[in-house]
């Protein structure tokens, strides 16, 4: 774990979960989703199980009875439509991101499937996308997290030298792409992931929101 602060030239931040609260999205996606299958649907944490499963690469066939196929097709759409009216900023975290622009180059990097236009509409809306120099999502790489493609194409981007950079987010994805690219590697706690989850994939840092990292930058 971290023990003095870092100097860190460019700070890349995960969306859902570290920037953005998505529960609403994701709960929204679920329900649209479970009624085209003929399902009742979830409660809060179940619909939350949806989207850490498919992060991991498991199975939701016991969601779905079988029928994963339409079921996913209606729910990545519904989600990505729930995102411009359901997600919400983290608290404080506005004040946040500018604090941190002025100690590094500020970058987001998301594995939604969307155009990094959809982001920035996204991020212009909360007032915080002038904070950041570059937006990656799953379309801007062949593999996306945890593949460290987007990481190091992002520092490339910006002229940064990978090893000098961090990545916070609350999946283990982040953590492993970061790892795989060499990046300082941070876990949020405010997203899908426990810590006892993301403990076991050995950050430098594991903290409670995205409102506590400048406390470990220089």
């Amino acid at each position: 774990m971290i023990q003095q602060k870092l100097k860190a030239q460019g700070i890349f931040l995960d969306l859902d979960g570290t920037i953005v609260d998505s529960k609403g999205a994701y709960l929204e996606a679920a329900k649209i989703a479970c009624e085209s299958i003929g399902q009742k649907a979830p409660e809060l944490k179940a619909a939350l199980e949806i989207p850490r499963r498919l992060e991991q690469g498991l199975g939701i066939t016991d969601i779905t009875n079988g029928e994963t196929k339409k079921f996913l097709k209606v729910y990545l759409k519904a989600y990505y439509s729930a995102t411009q009216q359901k997600t919400k900023l983290i608290p404080n975290i506005a004040e946040t991101i500018e604090n941190l622009s002025t100690k590094a180059k500020l970058a987001v990097i998301t594995m939604r499937y969307v155009k990094k236009q959809a982001v920035e509409k996204e991020l212009r809306y909360f007032g915080v996308l002038k904070y950041f120099s570059n937006v990656v999502t799953a379309l801007d790489t062949e593999k996306p997290k945890p593949s460290p493609q987007a990481l190091i194409k992002c520092a490339d981007a910006l002229n940064l030298d990978i090893c000098n950079c961090v990545i916070a987010g609350d999946s283990i994805n982040d953590i492993r792409a970061g790892k795989a690219a060499g990046a300082t590697t941070i876990g949020v706690l405010s997203g899908l992931f426990y810590i006892e989850e993301l403990t076991k994939e050995n950050p430098d840092l594991i903290i409670k929101d995205i409102n506590t990292l400048p406390n470990f930058i220089e």
